[in-house]
């Protein structure tokens, strides 16, 4: 995975000190409540689909963006599931960062879901009684995707 430009230049600035850096989330579901997840090419991880936002960026808009570039699937957003702070997550590299996370609800539009960049080395949809093994985090928001009209949890992983 490429790290965006604006991180590499900030990083040229501090080093390896702390970064807060806004990032999303998505439970995509399609018609028949399948969840859209892809595996991690950098851990060979299953997850939702995540990434960060680029400087100025909306978080909805840029969570579409993300689950397109990723997966080739349009999707909409249909409501704030949580938000939430991920770390301190330090990279092999010394690279510290924290992430404030915002979690959404998508419905499926259109678009065979696909590996469609170098961030995955699998994708595909999963009935909720065959999710493969992902973290608890991201169970939760599934979960929390599933109750309708549930307020927004704010939580940290």
């Amino acid at each position: 995975m490429a790290v965006p430009e604006f991180i590499l230049q900030i990083r040229e600035k501090i080093g390896n000190d702390p970064l807060w850096l806004p990032g999303v989330r998505g439970v995509v579901l399609d018609d028949e409540n399948r969840v859209l997840l892809c595996q991690r090419a950098d851990n060979g991880r299953w997850t939702l689909i995540t990434g960060m936002l680029e400087p100025g960026e909306h978080p909805a808009p840029g969570l579409l963006r993300e689950i397109f570039e990723e997966t080739a699937v349009v999707a909409e957003t249909e409501r704030i599931l949580a938000v939430g702070v991920i770390g301190p997550v330090t990279y092999p590299n010394g690279d510290v960062c924290d992430f404030l996370d915002i979690a959404f609800k998508c419905r499926y539009v259109s678009g065979e879901a696909r590996v469609n960049d170098d961030e995955s080395i699998a994708v595909g949809w999963f009935a909720l009684d065959e999710l493969p093994e992902i973290s608890a985090g991201h169970r939760e928001t599934i979960r929390l995707a599933l109750e309708p009209g549930s307020a927004v949890a704010y939580q940290r992983d």
